[in-house]
């Protein structure tokens, strides 16, 4: 077990530029958490250690250089203290040498805050006026992109989250097991199907072998308005035969509690605006506008944890 000095390792590492002569070392941590290096902090901002700081780490004051001013002291708040006197020390994977100390990336805002809040107070002493400044660049490029973002790109772990976080939402939508086959869409939304597609319903869409294209046209109107990489799973789970066709419906698939929910939504929709249109492109242009593929548009049903 590596020892507290060399610290923990980062599973992801990186340098986050915030400006043009501003960059941080970052890391990722095996639980998620974003850290920044506390050295690296102090360069952004422009400090660095003197005989001041020294003097109060005598005193018994353990606040970072960059925090520990008398000035800045009443700024601190008991929250961003003890972020601040706890430091977690970690190195990047693959990188030799001891562990540096890291500061929780989402306090970064939090210390700009105390400089900025110092100046507009007039207590800041000139020397110190420099950092304020530095402080009010960080926040600008802060305020862009949030801090945990910004960690993710310098990382790589951006990718890694963004996987993880399409299996925890398929996992909301995509049952573990095959549903009993219930009756899904009702006959209007293919009577509406067919006559904005030109077609004789009462002789194509009453039969229980329907044209194949119907089942294309249901993916595109239904479920590529799901999110991003439900179709993909339901085709995985339900492969067509050799004939063509699938053994089951794609809904057999979906959960009950979020994915018929949708389905049903979806399907709502679909119907309503078939009904509005009097083309295929009219309604296509409704849909899209309305209900983007794999987008996220206004009243989207909600994940929760």
């Amino acid at each position: 077990m590596a020892s507290r000095e060399l610290g923990e390792v980062a599973e992801y590492g990186g340098v986050l530029p915030l400006a043009e002569d501003i960059a941080i070392p970052c890391g990722v941590m095996k639980d998620g958490t974003r850290l920044l290096s506390e050295r690296g902090i102090m360069g952004a901002l422009g400090g660095k250690r003197g005989g001041s700081h020294w003097r109060r780490q005598k005193a018994g004051i353990t606040l970072p250089v960059y925090a520990s001013a008398g000035e800045l002291r009443p700024y601190v708040t008991p929250e961003l203290a003890v972020k601040l006197t706890h430091p977690r020390i970690f190195r990047v994977k693959g990188q030799a040498g001891y562990g540096a100390n890291g500061v929780e990336a989402s306090a970064l805002v939090d210390i700009c805050k105390v400089y900025l809040d110092a100046r507009r107070d007039g207590k800041l002493l000139p020397s110190q006026l420099p950092l304020a400044a530095r402080a009010e660049i960080l926040m600008s490029a802060l305020a862009k992109t949030g801090i945990d973002a910004l960690v993710d790109e310098a990382t790589g772990y951006q990718e890694v989250r963004q996987r993880d976080e399409l299996q925890k939402l398929l996992s909301k939508y995509i049952a573990e097991e095959l549903q009993t086959w219930t009756k899904r869409f009702p006959d209007e939304f293919y009577i509406q199907l067919f006559r904005l597609r030109g077609w004789d319903y009462k002789t194509l869409g009453m039969s229980s072998h329907r044209p194949r294209f119907v089942g294309k046209l249901t993916n595109e109107i239904v479920y590529e308005r799901m999110p991003k990489g439900v179709l993909e799973s339901l085709k995985s789970k339900n492969p067509p035969r050799p004939d063509g066709r699938r053994k089951y419906k794609h809904h057999q698939f979906l959960t009950e509690d979020i994915g018929d929910k949708h389905l049903e939504r979806m399907i709502g929709a679909d119907i309503t605006l078939m009904r509005a249109s009097n083309s295929w492109p009219e309604f296509i242009r409704l849909l899209d506008r309305a209900y983007p593929k794999n987008g996220t548009v206004q009243g989207e049903l909600t994940i929760d944890d």
